[in-house]
């Protein structure tokens, strides 16, 4: 089952009254509880605008958080600092993604430790201020993965159907084109992955694969293809929220407001190039997955590549800024403009296949929405 369809207006306003939204009334400790709210969202103290785009926030926060607990509990370092883990991970996973780098379990907890406490922060903000938050939980209806270290929960995220978007590998390596600048500008995609799972979807995925009695693991193609499509998916997500953040920055109005993006958004810059330099290990193989068919090829990025390319070119190229005509490149942060920021996030999201199988239209009404509301802000004063 694929995706509902993001449609107009129509009867959200109506169906937001419904509870979606949770009153900021009550304060949040070790997690949200609030008072359920049937009127329209509320703003508090705060901004209208301001507190559209932390709600918009806080659902790409609980998002991500939902999709990275997903890859802790198969391949991240197991301890009870997250919760719901350890669940004990599945050791043929955690060693396919340790080909990208021997620390790779430790980099998935913690990038899903960062995600929770976000999302967490975000809304426990609105909250403080008498703002509705946001709670997508029960939306959590689609299944996951069945492979060991699954704790087999249902999920917001679908990793098992994914379309990545690796072009921001050549986004950040190509000095002379800026989306910002010139949208219609195709950048190259750095592997074509279609249709492909970045995690074992049940056991069968890992079949044929075997750590040897001296801890070396022997994996088969399919398995590592599973793990450097998940490498990829990694750069993927946190490029986003590299980009979504500082767009966002340019429409708040309280200081507070702004020093919270202003904030924030860095430990997404930060996870991104970790997960760029990673990808970049991936070695040459082609798979064809033998449940769907699809076909991927990595190929070595580290060596013969043009500089659009070239695996260690992870620090941003110096490029065109504000205006062409006017200035000199600088190394900057890409896409930045804040129009339609919101929404072209979420249309990443959808793109990449992480809501196949959601069934609940309501879902994407709420997220629309959301995406309309912050980019509709406006800095006041």
């Amino acid at each position: 089952m694929k995706n509902c369809a993001i449609k107009g207006n129509g009867n959200r306003r109506s169906f937001l009254k419904k509870g979606l939204f949770t009153a900021g009334a009550a304060t949040v400790s070790a997690g949200l509880r609030s008072l359920p709210t049937f009127g329209e969202e509320k703003s508090g103290h705060l901004p209208t605008g301001d507190a559209a785009i932390l709600r918009f926030l806080a659902a790409a926060e609980i998002i991500e958080s939902d999709l990275w607990q997903q890859y802790a509990e198969l391949g991240g370092t197991q301890d009870s600092e997250i919760p719901g883990l350890p669940t004990g991970g599945n050791p043929l996973y955690t060693a396919a993604l340790q080909l990208l780098d021997a620390d790779m379990p430790q980099y998935v907890h913690d990038n899903t430790d960062d995600e929770l406490t976000h999302q967490n922060f975000i809304n426990a903000y609105l909250a403080s201020k008498g703002a509705n938050t946001v709670d997508l939980s029960h939306f959590a209806t689609i299944p996951g993965s069945t492979a060991t270290g699954s704790s087999g929960k249902k999920r917001l995220t679908n990793l098992m159907e994914l379309n990545v978007d690796t072009s921001f590998w050549t986004r950040y390596r190509i000095d002379n084109e800026n989306p910002d600048l010139d949208p219609t500008f195709t950048f190259a995609q750095a592997v074509m992955i279609q249709n492909r799972t970045a995690i074992p979807r049940d056991d069968t995925d890992t079949m044929g694969s075997f750590i040897d009695p001296l801890g070396n693991l022997h994996a088969t193609d399919h398995l590592k293809a599973i793990a450097f499509t998940a490498g990829f998916h990694f750069a993927f997500i946190e490029q986003g929220g590299t980009s979504l953040y500082p767009s966002l920055a340019q429409r708040v109005t309280h200081p507070e407001v702004l020093r919270i993006l202003l904030s924030i958004g860095p430990t997404e810059t930060m996870h991104f190039q970790t997960w760029q330099d990673k990808a970049g290990n991936a070695t040459p193989l082609t798979d064809v997955d033998p449940k769907t068919g699809a076909s991927v090829s990595f190929v070595d990025l580290t060596m013969g590549q043009p500089e659009s390319l070239q695996a260690n070119l992870i620090m941003p190229e110096p490029t065109t800024f504000l205006d062409k005509r006017k200035f000199p490149v600088c190394s900057i942060i890409r896409p930045t403009e804040t129009k339609g920021s919101a929404a072209a996030a979420l249309k990443a999201f959808m793109d990449d296949g992480l809501f196949n199988g959601q069934t609940n239209q309501q879902f994407f009404d709420l997220l629309n929405d959301l995406a309309e509301g912050a980019d509709a802000a406006m800095r006041e004063g």
